[in-house]
């Protein structure tokens, strides 16, 4: 590295570190103004105001005020008098706590939203201060749930009350008002007390205003699901785990979302890249291609276990990706996931939440620049089509264009995806959904590089770093096109179904070089052409189950009962060249092609059926038990289109779910599950029998924490089992190398934290460590003990931000993240190994009202790493030191 790009970029960490610890200074140095402010005086706004005015700056607490059902829109400054009009400071303890008691908590905005549980009432409030309320005095009159808050005072834009008429479809009217001293909460049923699931949100604190049962003299519950209303790192909920709006801490495994603003922070726009954050993913071998976006999760591959919106993709979703234009959030589920999703691996299941269409106007630019001739665009609108809101849309596009540290790339990217919503009635709701991505690029990295030269000594030296092994002429590009539905209708507040639909069509053209050998000089590498002339994958997914909730006594159930049918289509052809090899270290590029080696022209189809069961079983507020069970059945044609030979094959699979948890305390919750998982092995073994699905068994136990409802830690330790693998049939009198037989068996054990969420206002982490020891147990032809390649045994990631809150730097802020990736196996045979390395990042951005800019700095020290490889001529090299940014605008 040139000492001037290393005097470039720890300038550019120092400006970092400096402007952090100067927008911290300012915030204490505010405090420090006047010792009622470090005591979270009653007058600390009106001081802080003053002290701004007479600087000649603005008033730096600045309330939003969200708008009615989902809206947002930015509050005026409210008319904050001067220091000295304001009642003097407390002399003797008995006018401090008067103070105390007088102080009054502005609400500035009211928000209602629909979820899966019910309806939410989103209080927010200046500076996201406490309000104080005891659920114990929530009461009922007549048709109406109240609650009072007291000391709070209701400071809308708009003016008051707030008023929201027929919310659901049993709700007349939701009503929140000033009173002397006060704030009611009036929600009035239309034709009894609501049943819809009513809760009022705070804080980061939820309250249920009518929990199950509606007798006058039944206990109040409180629920505390510990959500923050503003965008953050810690997400408390997600459906991807049972398919019901369930807490995290209240699911018997580990599961991890990661929210939009780590997506915005990082600037991620490669979906790969999001996970790094969480601890167990690496990246699998074809990640440099940058088109398929493999990984493994806890030892074993799971690229093709993917969910659009919590419906399953294609086995080749992971080819043509996805865009991060659209993504809400991701979700990963850890482990086994066949009982609610059908077959699968028992890696884990990785689920793409898109945006979803708002009810009011909303519309947002945003512009990319960057290292390698990087160019990006996106465009996100959303709102109503009609005065009722009863259609909506949402619409996301994006263009990319980018070069790449190594020779002959040039990649192109284009992504629309338009959402329209339709509320049907008060009950039904239909959502159409269609996203199409085409992916054009030259060339790639040539499908990795030796050993020798990267991760080994090589006696000519190290390979240089921007070498491509294919053709200035290779390309790979690959087509996408997605379109469903989902309708939703309630038949009561207790039972409701679900019916959607997807097709997804995923194209791809490629044509490569990759290498072989490596001959004894060190320096030439032997290579074959190939050409993929058609990938046609079809896969059609029709998914309907119902939801309902019931007490057997004191015991309450939520069901999930559902079918699922699914066919998969694939055309497939391709052959394969001999090359003339190439100099690594002087290469010479456009030599003919040799001679045809081989070809193929397949086509395959496999329909699967399944029927599946679930019940969250409530047996105290405290323990919780979840069981569920599928099964499967599948049959797969495969057709030589050469040959003109046929094969087929069907079987069957049951798949257990079984988990507990139990919560001594509030925050924590103790669990332990046992899952299986299953995929179809086809083909017929010696003795003229069909295979069997490939198994997968999970053992989990953890804990889960929920630290002042802003952090989230899940302690995991797991034992995943996969049996049924395919290994070479070595029996006396079966032809060497020629059949396999299902003695295999591979195991994968380990432990897993995760924190995430708010240390404190304005300081984000999300933070992980995976162990994982995957191994080979039982195999006829590999050594028992050999280890997985590509899983690096320790694992650790950590990204940080800070946003100053106040002053005059209100607004800006940044980020560092740390990537420790452990050595891991570079081949099947463990004969090499890619050494382990420690990646830096980091982030400065600015945000106020609407705009937001940032710079994003990948590999700050510009460290030549090995990112992962699964053979001795297929190793791949990280991206090197580069730099992006990005500026957006919301309208």
């Amino acid at each position: 590295m040139r000492v001037g790009q290393v005097s470039v970029r720890l300038g550019l960490w120092a400006a970092l570190a400096s402007g952090l610890v100067i927008g911290m200074a300012t915030e204490v140095r505010a405090e420090e103004r006047s010792p009622l402010a470090s005591r979270r005086s009653p007058l600390a706004p009106a001081l802080r105001a003053a002290d701004a005015r007479e600087k000649g700056g603005t008033d730096p607490e600045v309330p939003l005020n969200k708008g009615d059902l989902g809206g947002s829109k930015p509050a005026a400054q409210p008319d904050i008098s001067h220091v000295r009009d304001q009642p003097q400071p407390a002399t003797t303890v008995k006018e401090w706590i008067a103070q105390i008691e007088a102080a009054q908590v502005q609400v500035t905005g009211v928000k209602l939203e629909r979820t899966e549980a019910g309806l939410d009432i989103v209080l927010e409030t200046a500076e996201g201060k406490p309000l104080t309320i005891d659920a114990t005095k929530f009461r009922r009159e007549g048709n109406s749930l109240i609650a009072e808050i007291p000391n709070a005072t209701l400071v809308l834009p708009q003016g008051q009350p707030f008023v929201a008429d027929n919310p659901t479809v049993d709700i007349a009217t939701v009503q929140v008002e000033q009173q002397a001293g006060n704030i009611r909460v009036n929600v009035a049923g239309k034709e009894g007390l609501p049943k819809t699931a009513v809760t009022l949100k705070t804080g980061g604190l939820a309250y249920s205003l009518n929990p199950e049962g509606n007798e006058a003299d039944e206990e109040i519950e409180i629920v505390v699901t510990g959500e923050r209303q503003q965008d953050g790192y810690r997400v408390p909920n997600a459906s991807v785990g049972t398919r019901t709006d369930t807490p995290l801490r209240d699911i018997p495994q580990s599961i991890q979302v990661i929210p939009q603003q780590v997506l915005q922070d990082q600037n991620v726009t490669d979906l790969g890249e999001a996970l790094r954050n969480v601890p167990g993913a690496s990246l699998e071998n074809a990640a440099r291609s940058f088109i398929q976006s493999s990984f493994t999760l806890r030892g074993f591959p799971a690229g093709g276990d993917v969910l659009w919106n919590g419906w399953r993709e294609n086995p080749g979703a992971g080819i043509v990706g996805f865009d991060a234009a659209a993504i809400e959030r991701i979700e990963v589920i850890k482990g086994p996931a066949s009982v609610l999703y059908g077959q699968g691996g028992l890696a884990g299941t990785v689920n793409y939440v898109t945006k979803q269409p708002l009810r009011e106007p909303y519309y947002a630019l945003e512009a990319s620049a960057g290292s390698f001739n990087f160019y990006r665009g996106a465009i996100d609108l959303s709102g109503p089509l009609n005065d009722s809101k009863t259609v909506l849309y949402r619409l996301n596009l994006a263009a990319q264009t980018t070069e790449s540290f190594f020779d002959f790339f040039d990649g192109q990217r284009y992504f629309v995806a338009p959402t329209p919503t339709f509320q049907i009635s008060d009950r039904t709701k239909l959502t159409l959904a269609a996203a199409y991505l085409a992916r054009p690029q030259s060339s790639n990295q040539g499908y990795g590089l030796p050993a020798e030269g990267t991760a080994l000594p090589n006696p000519n030296g190290k390979i240089p770093r921007n070498r491509s092994i294919g053709e200035p002429d290779d390309l790979e590009n690959s087509y996408s096109t997605r379109v469903g539905y989902d309708l939703e209708h309630c038949f009561s507040d207790n039972w409701q179904i679900r019916n959607a639909f997807r097709y997804t069509q995923s194209d791809l053209r490629r044509r490569f070089y990759f290498g072989t050998a490596l001959a004894e000089d060190n320096r030439t590498l032997s290579r074959r052409y190939n050409e993929l002339t058609e990938y046609s994958n079809r896969f059609f997914n029709s998914d309907t189950y119902v939801v309902g909730k019931f007490s057997t006594g004191s015991i309450r159930h939520q069901v999930v009962a559902g079918i699922n049918v699914t066919r998969n289509e694939l055309d497939l052809a391709s052959f394969n060249r001999e090359a003339a090899s190439i100099d690594l270290f002087n290469p010479v590029y456009g030599q003919p092609l040799g001679t045809l080696i081989d070809e193929g022209d397949s086509f395959s189809r496999a329909d699967a059926l399944g029927i599946y069961v679930q019940d969250q079983i409530t047996l105290a507020k405290n323990l919780k038990l979840l069981l569920g069970g599928r099964f499967d059945t599948f049959s797969q044609i495969d057709r030589d289109q050469l040959s003109n030979t046929e094969t087929s094959q069907s079987g069957n699979a049951f798949s257990p779910r079984v988990g507990i948890v139990y919560q001594p305390i509030q925050p924590i919750s103790l669990y332990a599950s046992y899952s299986r998982s299953f995929t179809p092995t086809i083909g017929i073994g010696f003795d003229g029998d069909v295979f069997q699905p490939e198994r997968g068994t999970q053992y989990e136990v953890g804990i889960k924490a929920d630290l002042n409802n802003r952090l989230s830690a899940t302690l995991a330790f797991y034992d995943l089992t996969k049996s049924n693998v395919l290994t070479e049939d070595t029996r006396p009198g079966v032809p060497l190398g020629e059949f396999s037989i299902q003695l295999g068996e591979q195991r994968s054990r380990g432990v897993e934290l995760t924190l995430q969420g708010e240390i404190l206002p304005g300081w984000n982490i999300i933070a992980g460590y995976a162990h994982t020891d995957a191994k080979v147990t039982k195999d006829n032809t590999l050594p028992v003990g050999l280890r997985s390649t590509g899983v690096p045994e320790n694992t650790f990631n950590l990204w940080t931000s800070y946003e100053i809150q106040r002053g005059v730097l209100k607004g800006f802020g940044g980020g560092v993240g740390l990537f420790f990736v452990g050595e891991q196996q570079g081949d099947f045979n463990n004969t090499f190994q890619i050494p382990s390395y420690l990646r830096t990042d980091a982030a400065i951005f600015y945000k106020r009202d609407r705009f937001r800019a940032a710079l994003n700095f990948r590999n700050l020290f510009d460290v030549d790493y090995i990112e992962t490889a699964f053979a001795r001529t297929r190793v791949y090299r990280g991206d090197p030191f580069t730099v992006q940014g990005t500026i957006s605008y919301e309208f």
